[in-house]
C-alpha cells in the first residue's frame, strides 16, 4: 500500500501481528458478524474454523461476497465475540488476525472442544473399560 494512503496506524508495532503464534487444526463452526455502514444492522453469515492460533484463524465460508475486512468471530458454543482484521482472502477461505489476542484459557477451550467432538477414536479409546494387570 503506498504510504500516501496509509494511516498512521500502518506504522504501529504491535505483538499481535509481529509473533509467530502456535496453529491448531480445528473444524468448528461459528459465525461471522459484521456491522453494516452507517449503523445500518447486522448481517451474519455461517463459517467453519480450520485452524486457530491466539492471534488469528484461517476460516471457511461459502461466499466472500459483500464481506467487510473487519468484522467479529462468534465460535459457537462460546459466549465471546472476537473482533477480526482480515489479512488475506482467497475464494472461499479467509485468514484473520485478532484484533486482541485470544486468552489461553479460551484457546485451549476451542481446541479441547473440537477434540472432544471430532476425535471418535480418542473418546471410545477414552470409554473402554480398562483392563488391570495384577503380577
Amino acid at each position: 500500500m503506498p504510504m500516501l494512503r496509509a494511516t498512521h496506524l500502518a506504522t504501529v508495532k504491535s505483538e499481535v501481528y509481529d509473533v509467530r503464534w502456535e496453529q491448531f487444526n480445528v473444524r468448528r463452526p461459528a459465525r461471522i458478524v459484521a456491522v453494516r455502514p452507517c449503523l445500518t444492522g447486522m448481517s451474519v453469515r455461517s463459517a467453519e474454523i480450520l485452524d486457530i492460533s491466539r492471534g488469528g484463524a484461517t476460516l471457511a465460508v461459502s461466499s466472500t461476497a459483500g464481506l467487510p475486512k473487519h468484522y467479529y468471530l462468534n465460535i459457537l458454543g462460546l459466549a465471546y465475540r472476537i473482533g477480526c482484521a482480515e489479512a488475506y482472502r482467497r475464494n472461499e477461505r479467509i485468514s484473520v488476525r485478532f484484533i486482541n489476542t485470544m486468552d489461553p484459557e479460551v484457546l485451549r477451550r476451542v481446541v479441547r472442544a473440537d477434540f472432544m467432538a471430532g476425535n471418535m477414536e480418542a473418546i471410545e479409546a477414552y470409554r473402554a473399560p480398562r483392563i488391570e494387570l495384577r503380577p
